[in-house]
Protein backbone atom coordinates (compact mmCIF):
# COMPACT_ATOMS: atom_id res chain seq x y z
CA UNK A 1 0.00 0.00 0.00
CA UNK A 2 1.43 3.35 -1.08
CA UNK A 3 1.17 6.22 1.40
CA UNK A 4 1.19 9.79 0.09
CA UNK A 5 3.81 12.23 1.34
CA UNK A 6 1.14 14.30 3.06
CA UNK A 7 -0.25 11.29 4.94
CA UNK A 8 3.26 10.17 5.83
CA UNK A 9 3.95 13.62 7.23
CA UNK A 10 0.80 13.44 9.36
CA UNK A 11 1.93 10.04 10.70
CA UNK A 12 5.40 11.40 11.62
CA UNK A 13 4.03 14.47 13.40
CA UNK A 14 1.31 12.45 15.17
CA UNK A 15 3.88 9.94 16.47
CA UNK A 16 6.10 12.78 17.68
CA UNK A 17 3.21 14.50 19.49
CA UNK A 18 2.16 11.25 21.14
CA UNK A 19 5.69 10.43 22.33
CA UNK A 20 6.37 13.92 23.69
CA UNK A 21 3.10 13.82 25.64
CA UNK A 22 4.41 10.79 27.59
CA UNK A 23 7.40 12.63 29.10
CA UNK A 24 5.81 13.49 32.45
CA UNK A 25 4.55 9.95 33.02
CA UNK A 26 7.87 8.21 32.50
CA UNK A 27 9.79 10.78 34.56
CA UNK A 28 7.36 10.17 37.44
CA UNK A 29 7.70 6.40 37.07
CA UNK A 30 11.44 6.54 37.77
CA UNK A 31 11.34 8.96 40.70
CA UNK A 32 11.15 6.28 43.43
CA UNK A 33 14.75 5.05 43.07
CA UNK A 34 16.51 7.75 41.04
CA UNK A 35 16.86 11.48 41.64
CA UNK A 36 16.76 13.94 38.75
CA UNK A 37 20.57 14.01 38.40
CA UNK A 38 20.76 10.23 38.00
CA UNK A 39 17.75 10.06 35.70
CA UNK A 40 19.20 12.80 33.51
CA UNK A 41 22.52 10.96 33.18
CA UNK A 42 21.06 7.63 32.12
CA UNK A 43 18.46 9.17 29.81
CA UNK A 44 21.13 11.29 28.08
CA UNK A 45 23.37 8.27 27.52
CA UNK A 46 20.53 6.24 26.02
CA UNK A 47 19.42 9.16 23.82
CA UNK A 48 22.96 9.66 22.54
CA UNK A 49 23.45 5.95 21.76
CA UNK A 50 20.10 5.68 19.97
CA UNK A 51 20.91 8.69 17.80
CA UNK A 52 24.46 7.43 17.20
CA UNK A 53 23.04 4.14 15.88
CA UNK A 54 20.64 6.09 13.67
CA UNK A 55 23.46 8.32 12.37
CA UNK A 56 25.58 5.26 11.59
CA UNK A 57 22.63 3.67 9.79
CA UNK A 58 22.17 6.88 7.75
CA UNK A 59 25.93 7.01 7.10
CA UNK A 60 26.20 10.52 8.52
CA UNK A 61 28.03 9.83 11.80
CA UNK A 62 31.54 10.27 10.36
CA UNK A 63 30.69 13.83 9.25
CA UNK A 64 30.98 14.89 12.90
CA UNK A 65 34.77 14.52 12.68
CA UNK A 66 34.89 17.03 9.83
CA UNK A 67 33.18 19.81 11.80
CA UNK A 68 35.31 22.79 12.78
CA UNK A 69 36.15 23.53 16.40
CA UNK A 70 33.86 26.55 16.24
CA UNK A 71 30.87 24.44 15.16
CA UNK A 72 31.57 21.82 17.84
CA UNK A 73 31.87 24.56 20.46
CA UNK A 74 28.47 25.94 19.41
CA UNK A 75 26.93 22.45 19.52
CA UNK A 76 28.33 21.80 23.00
CA UNK A 77 27.03 25.18 24.19
CA UNK A 78 23.57 24.37 22.83
CA UNK A 79 23.88 20.92 24.38
CA UNK A 80 24.43 22.62 27.74
CA UNK A 81 21.18 24.59 27.35
CA UNK A 82 19.36 21.39 26.42
CA UNK A 83 20.91 19.66 29.45
CA UNK A 84 19.76 22.44 31.81
CA UNK A 85 16.27 22.34 30.32
CA UNK A 86 15.83 18.62 30.95
CA UNK A 87 17.59 18.61 34.33
CA UNK A 88 15.37 21.36 35.75
CA UNK A 89 12.26 19.90 34.13
CA UNK A 90 12.97 16.48 35.65
CA UNK A 91 13.45 18.22 39.00
CA UNK A 92 10.04 19.82 38.60
CA UNK A 93 8.28 16.54 37.83
CA UNK A 94 10.07 14.83 40.72
CA UNK A 95 9.23 17.50 43.29
CA UNK A 96 6.09 19.31 42.16
CA UNK A 97 2.51 18.75 41.13
CA UNK A 98 2.63 17.29 37.62
CA UNK A 99 -0.21 19.40 36.25
CA UNK A 100 1.34 22.61 37.59
CA UNK A 101 4.70 21.67 36.09
CA UNK A 102 3.05 20.82 32.77
CA UNK A 103 1.49 24.28 32.42
CA UNK A 104 4.69 26.12 33.38
CA UNK A 105 6.69 23.89 31.03
CA UNK A 106 4.67 25.14 28.08
CA UNK A 107 5.66 28.75 28.62
CA UNK A 108 8.61 28.10 26.29
CA UNK A 109 6.70 29.33 23.19
CA UNK A 110 6.08 32.60 25.06
CA UNK A 111 9.78 32.96 25.85
CA UNK A 112 10.58 32.19 22.20
CA UNK A 113 8.52 35.25 21.20
CA UNK A 114 10.49 37.49 23.59
CA UNK A 115 13.91 36.03 22.74
CA UNK A 116 13.23 36.19 18.98
CA UNK A 117 12.59 39.92 19.35
CA UNK A 118 15.89 40.40 21.20
CA UNK A 119 18.22 37.92 19.47
CA UNK A 120 16.76 37.46 15.97
CA UNK A 121 15.50 41.06 15.76
CA UNK A 122 12.06 39.92 14.63
CA UNK A 123 9.28 42.48 14.30
CA UNK A 124 7.18 43.16 17.38
CA UNK A 125 3.42 43.05 16.73
CA UNK A 126 0.29 43.51 18.78
CA UNK A 127 -0.45 39.83 18.24
CA UNK A 128 2.85 38.84 19.86
CA UNK A 129 2.23 41.17 22.79
CA UNK A 130 -1.25 39.67 23.25
CA UNK A 131 0.23 36.15 23.14
CA UNK A 132 2.77 37.01 25.85
CA UNK A 133 0.11 38.57 28.08
CA UNK A 134 -2.18 35.55 27.71
CA UNK A 135 0.66 33.17 28.50
CA UNK A 136 1.69 34.91 31.67
CA UNK A 137 -1.93 35.16 32.82
CA UNK A 138 -2.06 31.37 32.51
CA UNK A 139 1.15 30.99 34.48
CA UNK A 140 -0.10 33.37 37.18
CA UNK A 141 -3.33 31.38 37.56
CA UNK A 142 -1.40 28.15 38.09
CA UNK A 143 1.17 29.60 40.50
CA UNK A 144 -1.49 31.28 42.65
CA UNK A 145 -4.07 28.51 42.08
CA UNK A 146 -6.49 31.33 41.36
CA UNK A 147 -6.17 32.71 44.90
CA UNK A 148 -3.27 35.02 45.77
CA UNK A 149 -4.02 34.70 49.51
CA UNK A 150 -3.33 30.96 49.39
CA UNK A 151 0.08 31.33 47.76
CA UNK A 152 2.51 28.53 48.67
CA UNK A 153 6.10 29.73 48.44
CA UNK A 154 7.40 26.16 48.54
CA UNK A 155 5.43 25.40 45.39
CA UNK A 156 6.59 28.64 43.77
CA UNK A 157 10.24 27.59 44.20
CA UNK A 158 9.64 24.46 42.13
CA UNK A 159 7.57 26.26 39.50
CA UNK A 160 10.14 29.04 39.08
CA UNK A 161 12.77 26.37 38.44
CA UNK A 162 10.51 24.84 35.80
CA UNK A 163 10.00 28.29 34.30
CA UNK A 164 13.78 28.66 34.10
CA UNK A 165 13.92 25.33 32.28
CA UNK A 166 11.33 26.63 29.79
CA UNK A 167 13.45 29.74 29.26
CA UNK A 168 16.52 27.57 28.58
CA UNK A 169 14.62 25.52 26.01
CA UNK A 170 13.36 28.69 24.32
CA UNK A 171 16.90 30.08 24.18
CA UNK A 172 18.11 26.72 22.85
CA UNK A 173 15.40 26.78 20.15
CA UNK A 174 16.12 30.35 19.05
CA UNK A 175 19.89 29.84 18.88
CA UNK A 176 19.45 26.49 17.11
CA UNK A 177 18.06 28.35 14.11
CA UNK A 178 21.63 29.38 13.37
CA UNK A 179 22.80 25.73 13.17
CA UNK A 180 22.84 24.48 9.56
CA UNK A 181 24.49 21.05 9.87
CA UNK A 182 22.78 17.66 9.58
CA UNK A 183 19.93 17.68 12.11
CA UNK A 184 20.44 14.09 13.33
CA UNK A 185 24.13 14.75 13.92
CA UNK A 186 23.37 17.99 15.74
CA UNK A 187 20.92 16.32 18.13
CA UNK A 188 23.37 13.45 18.63
CA UNK A 189 26.11 15.89 19.68
CA UNK A 190 23.64 17.72 21.95
CA UNK A 191 22.94 14.51 23.86
CA UNK A 192 26.63 13.53 23.88
CA UNK A 193 27.38 16.88 25.52
CA UNK A 194 24.42 16.42 27.87
CA UNK A 195 25.83 13.00 28.88
CA UNK A 196 29.09 14.64 29.92
CA UNK A 197 27.40 17.51 31.76
CA UNK A 198 24.95 15.18 33.51
CA UNK A 199 27.75 12.85 34.63
CA UNK A 200 29.59 15.81 36.19
CA UNK A 201 26.42 17.09 37.90
CA UNK A 202 25.55 13.61 39.17
CA UNK A 203 29.01 13.11 40.64
CA UNK A 204 28.97 16.60 42.18
CA UNK A 205 25.45 16.80 43.63
CA UNK A 206 24.37 13.18 43.86
CA UNK A 207 25.98 9.75 43.53
CA UNK A 208 26.33 6.94 41.04
CA UNK A 209 23.44 4.48 41.35
CA UNK A 210 22.56 1.52 39.17
CA UNK A 211 18.87 1.76 38.14
CA UNK A 212 16.41 -0.93 39.22
CA UNK A 213 14.42 -3.03 36.75
CA UNK A 214 11.39 -0.75 36.42
CA UNK A 215 13.63 2.32 36.24
CA UNK A 216 15.32 0.91 33.14
CA UNK A 217 11.95 0.71 31.40
CA UNK A 218 11.40 4.43 31.97
CA UNK A 219 14.98 5.29 31.00
CA UNK A 220 14.85 3.29 27.77
CA UNK A 221 11.45 4.60 26.70
CA UNK A 222 12.46 8.18 27.52
CA UNK A 223 15.96 7.93 26.04
CA UNK A 224 15.14 6.02 22.86
CA UNK A 225 11.62 7.15 21.99
CA UNK A 226 10.67 10.38 23.80
CA UNK A 227 14.05 12.14 23.48
CA UNK A 228 15.59 10.13 20.65
CA UNK A 229 13.50 8.74 17.80
CA UNK A 230 10.85 11.44 18.32
CA UNK A 231 13.35 14.02 17.02
CA UNK A 232 13.68 11.97 13.82
CA UNK A 233 9.89 11.92 13.37
CA UNK A 234 9.86 15.67 13.97
CA UNK A 235 12.60 16.35 11.42
CA UNK A 236 10.97 14.11 8.80
CA UNK A 237 7.61 15.78 9.39
CA UNK A 238 9.13 19.25 8.98
CA UNK A 239 10.65 18.18 5.64
CA UNK A 240 7.13 17.49 4.36
CA UNK A 241 5.22 20.37 5.99
CA UNK A 242 6.17 23.99 6.71
CA UNK A 243 7.11 24.61 10.34
CA UNK A 244 4.44 27.30 10.60
CA UNK A 245 1.77 24.71 9.73
CA UNK A 246 3.10 22.12 12.17
CA UNK A 247 3.78 24.36 15.18
CA UNK A 248 0.13 24.93 16.22
CA UNK A 249 -0.42 21.17 16.48
CA UNK A 250 2.31 20.86 19.11
CA UNK A 251 -0.11 22.45 21.56
CA UNK A 252 -2.03 19.19 21.53
CA UNK A 253 0.89 17.83 23.60
CA UNK A 254 0.03 19.52 26.95
CA UNK A 255 -3.61 18.48 26.54
CA UNK A 256 -2.62 14.83 26.00
CA UNK A 257 -0.03 15.07 28.78
CA UNK A 258 -2.63 16.36 31.24
CA UNK A 259 -4.99 13.53 30.29
CA UNK A 260 -2.28 10.87 30.75
CA UNK A 261 -1.10 12.32 34.08
CA UNK A 262 -4.64 12.38 35.45
CA UNK A 263 -5.29 8.87 34.14
CA UNK A 264 -2.14 7.33 35.60
CA UNK A 265 -1.41 9.29 38.80
CA UNK A 266 -3.67 10.18 41.70
CA UNK A 267 -2.89 13.89 41.99
CA UNK A 268 -5.18 16.74 43.10
CA UNK A 269 -6.97 18.31 40.16
CA UNK A 270 -8.08 21.94 40.20
CA UNK A 271 -10.19 23.63 37.53
CA UNK A 272 -7.76 26.55 37.56
CA UNK A 273 -5.03 24.27 36.14
CA UNK A 274 -7.07 23.75 32.99
CA UNK A 275 -7.99 27.43 32.75
CA UNK A 276 -4.29 28.28 33.02
CA UNK A 277 -3.46 25.59 30.46
CA UNK A 278 -6.06 27.06 28.09
CA UNK A 279 -4.43 30.51 28.38
CA UNK A 280 -0.95 29.08 27.70
CA UNK A 281 -2.16 27.05 24.70
CA UNK A 282 -4.05 30.05 23.33
CA UNK A 283 -0.89 32.15 23.64
CA UNK A 284 1.10 29.59 21.67
CA UNK A 285 -1.56 29.26 18.99
CA UNK A 286 -1.91 33.02 18.55
CA UNK A 287 1.83 33.31 18.08
CA UNK A 288 2.11 30.30 15.74
CA UNK A 289 -0.80 30.93 13.37
CA UNK A 290 -0.05 33.15 10.44
CA UNK A 291 -2.53 35.99 9.95
CA UNK A 292 -3.04 38.14 6.86
CA UNK A 293 -2.05 41.35 8.62
CA UNK A 294 1.35 40.01 9.71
Amino acid sequence: MNISQANLGVIYISLCIFLWSLLGIFVKFAQSNLDHYQYMFYSSIVSFLSLLILAIFNKSATKVFSYSKKILLVLFALGFLDFIFYLLLYYGYHNGNSLEVLVIQYTWPIFIVVLSLIILKEDFTKRKLFAVILGFIGVGLVITKGDISSLSFKSIDVLLIVMLSAFCFALFSVLSKKVTINATNAVMVYFFAASIYSFISMQTFSNFTVPQGKDWISILVNGILINGISYVFWIKGLKIFDASKVAPFTFIIPILSAFFLILVFDEPILLVYFIGLAFVIAAGLINSLKLKDD
